[in-house]
C-alpha cells in the first residue's frame, strides 16, 4: 500500500517533528534551555533574572503592606533593612498603588491601633460641593478651600489650623462645617476624630467652669492621641466663656514641646454670629453703590471684622487671648443672602427630597421669608435656615 505524497510544507513540518523527537531532552537539574545558540541562552537568562527580581519585589510589597495595614512583620522589615542597607525602596507608582490598596482595606473598618484610618481628605469633593451647594459666599468658598488644602499638604505645619466663621444665622456656617467633616472623614461628624461642642449645651453654667475646662482639655487631648488628624467644631463660639478659650489656647499655639503630644495636625472651627452686622453693612454699601457683592474682598472686610470682635462687650473673643496672640489664622466672613440665593436653597431642598418644583414654587418659598432692611428688603433675615421646613407646604 502506497503512502500519499505529502505537500512540500507538510514534509518540512513532518521532518521537524521527527528531529525534535530524536533530540535528547535536557536534564531537569539545568532547567529548560532555549534554542538558538548563545543568543537564545542570553535571552533565557535575562527573563530568569527579571522573574526573580519581580518575585523579590512582590515579597517586599506584601511585607510593606502587612506592616503598614495590619502592623505585622514590621520588625522583620527593619531587620532586612539593617542587613541590606537602604538600597530597596518602593517606586513612586508602587507607593500610589499601595496607598489605594490600604485605603480600600481600611474603608471597611479600623485597621490601626491608634488613629482613625477612615480619613479621606477629599479636597476635590469638598471644592465641588462648596461650588454647587453653598450660595452667595464667594469669600467663604475661597478661604476654606485654600486654608484646608494648604494645611493638609504641609508635611510639618507649625501649628493647628484655626478658622473662625462669622455671619448672620442661616448664611451657611454650620453647613460648611458639616461639609468639611464629611469630606475629610468617611464618617463625617460621626467620626471619632471629630468633636462638636455647642456652647450653651455643653457649657451652660459659669459656676462649673473649672470642671468644663478640665473636661474639654481631656477630650481634646484624648482625641489628638487617638487620631493623627483631628477636627474640633465650636458652635455659638461667641457664647463660650473666655476662660474656656484660654484653656484650649495651648492646643492652637505654635508647637515647640518636643516629646509631648503633637497638636499640629488638628483643625479648629469656631462658628459665631459675631461680626454679622459689620459684614451686612459692607454688603449693603456695595449694593447701594451699584457694585457686585463678588467685588467684596477679604482685605476690605477682614480689618473691620477684627475691630468688631475686639469690642469688650460680653464677648469671649475679646476677653480671651486668641486675638491678642493671633492664634486665629483666618476670619471667614459669610455674607447675607439675597432673594435669588434663597431660591437656590429652596431648589436644593426640593431636590434633596426628590420632589419636583417650579419657578413659581421657588418664588413662593422665598416670598415667605423676612427681608431687611425695611426699605430695601434686600437680605433674608433667616438666611436659608428655615427653607427646608417651608417646602412642607407644597407636599400633597
Amino acid at each position: 500500500m502506497r503512502t500519499a505524497a505529502l505537500p512540500r510544507v507538510d514534509e518540512e513540518r513532518h521532518a521537524s517533528r521527527v528531529t525534535q523527537r530524536a533530540r535528547p531532552r535536557a536534564s531537569n537539574k539545568s532547567g529548560p534551555v532555549a534554542e538558538g545558540g548563545p543568543r537564545g541562552r542570553t535571552g533565557y537568562e535575562a527573563v530568569k533574572k527579571h522573574l526573580g527580581a519581580a518575585g523579590a519585589l512582590s515579597k517586599q510589597y506584601w511585607q510593606y503592606l502587612a506592616c503598614k495595614v495590619w502592623q505585622e512583620g514590621c520588625e522583620e522589615e527593619e531587620e532586612e533593612e539593617e542587613e541590606s542597607g537602604p538600597s530597596w525602596s518602593l517606586p513612586v507608582v508602587g507607593q500610589d498603588y499601595l496607598e489605594i490598596l490600604s485605603a480600600w482595606y481600611c474603608s471597611f473598618g479600623k485597621c490601626c491601633k491608634t488613629g482613625d484610618c477612615r480619613i479621606v481628605n477629599n479636597i476635590t469633593g469638598l471644592e465641588a460641593d462648596l461650588n454647587g451647594q453653598l450660595h452667595g459666599q464667594h469669600l467663604a468658598k475661597e478661604v476654606v478651600i485654600r486654608a484646608v488644602q494648604g494645611f493638609l499638604r504641609s508635611p510639618r505645619p507649625e501649628k493647628a489650623l484655626v478658622l473662625s466663621f462669622h455671619g448672620w444665622s442661616g448664611t451657611g456656617k454650620n453647613f460648611v462645617a458639616r461639609m468639611v467633616a464629611s469630606h475629610l472623614y468617611r464618617d463625617g461628624l460621626k467620626s471619632e476624630c471629630v468633636r462638636v461642642f455647642i456652647s450653651l449645651f455643653h457649657f451652660p453654667h459659669h459656676k462649673y467652669m473649672d470642671l468644663y475646662k478640665a473636661q474639654l482639655k481631656k477630650q481634646i487631648s484624648e482625641t489628638v492621641q487617638l487620631c493623627k488628624q483631628s477636627l474640633f467644631i465650636f458652635d455659638e463660639a461667641e457664647k463660650l466663656h473666655f476662660s474656656l478659650l484660654d484653656a484650649i489656647k495651648p492646643f492652637m499655639a505654635h508647637y515647640d514641646n518636643e516629646g509631648q503630644v503633637d497638636y499640629r495636625r488638628s483643625i479648629f472651627l469656631f462658628l459665631s454670629n459675631l461680626g454679622g452686622n459689620t459684614i451686612n453693612e459692607v454688603a449693603l454699601d456695595f449694593w447701594r453703590a451699584g457694585r457686585a457683592r463678588e467685588e467684596i474682598s477679604m482685605e476690605f472686610l477682614e480689618q473691620r471684622l477684627r475691630l468688631e470682635l475686639q469690642e469688650p462687650e460680653e464677648n469671649g473673643y475679646a476677653r480671651s487671648h486668641l486675638l491678642e496672640e493671633n492664634l486665629i489664622d483666618f476670619f471667614v466672613p459669610f455674607l447675607p443672602l439675597e432673594y435669588h440665593h434663597v431660591k437656590l436653597c429652596a431648589r436644593d431642598a426640593f431636590l434633596a427630597r426628590g420632589l419636583p418644583y417650579t419657578e413659581a414654587a421657588l418664588d413662593e418659598v422665598a416670598g415667605m421669608m423676612v427681608f431687611v432692611p425695611t426699605e430695601e428688603k434686600l437680605f433674608s433675615a433667616q438666611g436659608c435656615k428655615s427653607v427646608s421646613q417651608r417646602i412642607n407646604y407644597f407636599l400633597p
